[in-house]
């Protein structure tokens, strides 16, 4: 394909792209109240939208019934690979604000995460198959619920993997805007709890043999910190380093009460891919030595919400990403790490396919105060159809 012929594909692709179309999806999407494990109504809502404009589409359980995902296919019938599309339709666990647009910017609960960027995708479904613009391979939408941790647990992606819903590779418009990420941190939540039997008693009444849960929990967070002091060591250049964090403790109904437990809940992240195994057997090991120690019995939560992964900076994907930002921004977006964990790092774990978290440059996830601006949707449904294009038929063009 000559560049003259390239640069008329990305201008039907840009026309192609509507405005209206994508506000209409992104409100009607964002006014479904869908909180983590409660996403069944939204799933519902986007699969006949997709219906509706004519495409078959797909309802696997994935190891979820209250919600089926949401899958479709566009097929070019000409052989390349198959890039993905995937996004989460679950929200955090926050009181609901309604979608409204002021100003051609767009508020309501998952305006950000990430239903603006689930509407931005499949406006750039609906360019490429109007403009017939795949000049191979095929393009795979997938979306889902159990994404918002703790409340999910990733089971539908997991399944979706195991089920074969999955490209060659995989974007995801997660609220990330300001670098491509190549690398980004694994992470989990833990919760630490320390018991000890009978009830809750006044300090000069209790017996000098109880055990002390709540110093327990304190000794926890002072190891904790000096592990992390160890951790920082292994580090990545773009991902950042290793680290272990306390972000809550409780324990206790009164200042002179010797309290029956305490919890000390927080994160525990690495840099390293395939090092889940590793890292949890650790921590496992810290707080036991402590609980033995102590005298004190813990129980252990430890839920892993990703691996660590990266992507190298001369895949196919990459390429075809740069290609398609640089024709609609003017220049390459800089490299870096992902600062948080999303389905991304699940993909390159279990499906072993290239993960790219870009999305539109949004504001105020996990708050009530989620906005978006439709220029943001627009300039993302472009970059998404026109990396397709790149990746699916080959056509990969350094920056003009």
């Amino acid at each position: 394909m000559d560049n003259a012929s390239d640069g008329d594909r990305r201008e039907k692709i840009r026309s192609a792209v509507n405005r209206e179309r994508l506000v209409e999806t992104a409100m009607a999407l964002v006014s479904v109240p869908s909180p983590t494990r409660s996403a069944g109504a939204v799933a519902d809502c986007l699969a006949q939208i997709l219906a509706n404009d004519g495409f078959e589409v797909q309802r696997p359980v994935a190891d979820w019934p209250e919600a089926p995902a949401v899958v479709v296919r566009l097929e070019s019938n000409r052989p390349g690979p198959t890039l993905q599309f995937d996004g989460h339709l679950d929200t955090v666990h926050l009181p609901f604000v309604p979608p409204r647009l002021e100003d051609g910017v767009l508020y309501g609960s998952g305006a950000s995460d990430m239903k603006g960027g689930i509407a931005a995708a499949v406006e750039a479904l609906r360019a490429l198959r109007e403009t017939e613009a795949l000049a191979g391979g095929s393009l795979l939408l997938t979306a889902h619920d159990h994404h918002e941790g703790p409340w999910g647990d990733r089971r539908q992606v997991r399944a979706l993997v195991a089920e074969g819903f999955v490209g060659d590779a995989v974007m995801l418009p997660e609220y990330l805007a300001d670098r491509l990420p190549l690398a980004g941190r694994g992470m989990a939540i833990f919760k630490v709890s320390f018991l000890r039997d009978g009830d809750p008693v006044h300090e000069v009444l209790r017996a000098p043999e109880t055990p002390d849960v709540l110093g327990a929990g304190a000794e926890l967070v002072c190891r904790l910190r000096n592990l992390n002091k160890t951790l920082v060591r292994t580090s990545d250049p773009w991902s950042g380093c290793d680290t272990v964090f306390v972000g809550l403790i409780e324990s206790g109904e009164i200042y002179n009460q010797a309290p029956v437990g305490c919890t000390v809940r927080g994160t525990r992240r690495w840099v390293t891919p395939g090092r889940t195994e590793a890292v949890e057997a650790g921590f496992h090991a810290l707080v036991n030595e402590l609980a033995v120690a102590s005298g004190t019995p813990a129980t252990i939560d430890f839920q892993v919400q990703g691996d660590a992964f990266r992507v190298s900076r001369e895949d196919a994907i990459v390429s075809a990403f740069q290609t398609a930002y640089s024709a609609v921004s003017g220049v390459e977006l800089p490299v870096g790490g992902k600062p948080f964990v999303d389905d991304g790092n699940t993909y390159a774990a279990l499906a072993g396919i290239p993960a790219l978290t870009h999305g539109p440059d949004a504001r105020g996830a996990h708050t009530l105060s989620e906005a978006v601006e439709v220029d943001e949707l627009v300039r993302v449904a472009r970059v998404y159809a026109m990396t397709a294009v790149a990746y699916c038929g080959g056509v990969v063009h350094p920056p003009q």
